[in-house]
């Protein structure tokens, strides 16, 4: 397994004319879940400080994974050194990490649907605050879907959700951490304008 994960996502206004262009080009969809994601730190918070993550996620089933920066950076893509592993009961992984000294964090949900067209994975991601798509694989193959889905590159976003929070958070003054449906319900705003300035033409 490659360690490393090379990706870009996109905001989108039109999840169903793109998921039907991405099934046209041959992608097979490996289906939509719910997810929940629970976003650990150690005593001294010192993973975001590194900017690293260690997730554990359950959707139709339940994997631990942490992510840290990698050596290899390219202005192109987010580019992170990914180790993941699937566990059996996700519930005892949470025991587990808080009996070794890791605490919740936060936590933070979406529907994914997932795509696979050879090497290539494709990513539908409704968030409470948007609808991403996900592009994961290699550098120019990444590069040459995003042109053949009609998707401008120079609007590419290489921030990952969590930062995109943040920035809505400030934003909106908002009191919660937790990106869930339900904290969102309430708010009824737009955050077109947060979002897009995440897009990388934005910062030329």
């Amino acid at each position: 397994m490659n360690p490393l994960e090379i990706e870009v996502k996109f905001y989108i206004s039109n999840p169903s004319d793109l998921r039907q262009h991405i099934l046209e080009l041959g992608a097979e969809s490996q289906g939509r879940f719910f997810e929940t994601n629970i976003r650990y730190e150690d005593s001294h918070n010192s993973f975001l400080q590194r900017e690293s993550i260690l997730r554990l996620r359950k959707d139709r089933k339940a994997t631990l994974t942490f992510k840290s920066k990698s050596p290899d950076q390219n202005h192109e893509f987010k580019i992170l050194r990914e180790l993941e592993v699937e566990v059996s009961d996700f519930k005892i992984m949470q025991n587990i990490l808080e009996a070794i000294g890791f605490h919740e964090e936060q936590i933070y949900e979406k529907w994914r649907e997932t795509l696979i067209l050879k090497d290539l994975i494709f990513c539908i991601d409704t968030m409470p605050f948007g609808i991403f798509l996900e592009i994961e694989g290699k550098g120019n193959e990444i590069i040459e879907s995003a042109q053949r889905l009609n998707l401008c590159w120079g609007h590419r976003i290489l921030a990952n959700y969590l930062s995109i929070f943040e920035r809505i958070k400030t934003k909106f003054n908002l009191s919660f951490s937790d990106v869930t449906f339900e904290n969102f319900k309430p708010l009824g705003a737009s955050f077109d304008h947060i979002i897009q300035s995440f897009q990388e033409d934005q910062k030329n």
